[in-house]
């Protein structure tokens, strides 16, 4: 009988506490998108990058490759631009599979394009189907870009800064 006794108040202790269990699970609450910054500011762009590309990653599997062109006023601009743009050629010459992201990104939205269209020029067509290309710049510059990347077989997306 002690046995019972003891198990209907440990039960009748142990209920209330259950009862006032709630979901602590937090509440998704989906945050304004950033702007694009309005000078070159590299911590600025990497911001706003970060905010931007994850919005942009459905249905990519993998890390999305992000080029972000230097601002035109850092002392070693030159040397900065073309070696962003070598590694973006052969990136995209070395093949680039299904379920892939390229973002490119940069203040001046001209020299982004030239990037671009440049990383593009010898790229096979239809090789690159299933690969998602995003272009955050002026709306000046998409046509150009959405030219050089369709025959790849990419998915384009345009964002305007």
């Amino acid at each position: 009988m002690q046995i019972i006794t003891r198990v209907l108040l440990a039960a009748s202790l142990a209920l209330p506490l259950a009862a006032c269990q709630k979901d602590d699970a937090p509440e998704q609450v989906e945050r304004a998108p950033l702007t694009a910054p309005a000078n070159g500011d590299s911590a600025q762009w990497r911001a706003y990058l970060q905010d931007l590309v994850p919005r942009h990653m459905e249905g990519i599997q993998n890390q999305p490759y992000i080029y972000l062109v230097p601002d035109d006023a850092v002392a070693d601009f030159d040397a900065q631009f073309e070696r962003l743009s070598e590694k973006a050629q052969t990136d995209v010459a070395r093949g680039i599979i299904r379920g892939n992201l390229l973002a490119y990104a940069g203040a001046d939205s001209n020299r982004v394009a030239d990037m671009v269209v440049a990383a593009f020029e010898n790229v096979p067509k239809g090789s690159m189907d299933g690969v998602r290309v995003l272009f955050i710049g002026d709306a000046a510059d998409s046509q150009r870009v959405e030219q050089a990347v369709a025959p790849a077989g990419v998915e384009y997306v345009f964002v305007e800064k």
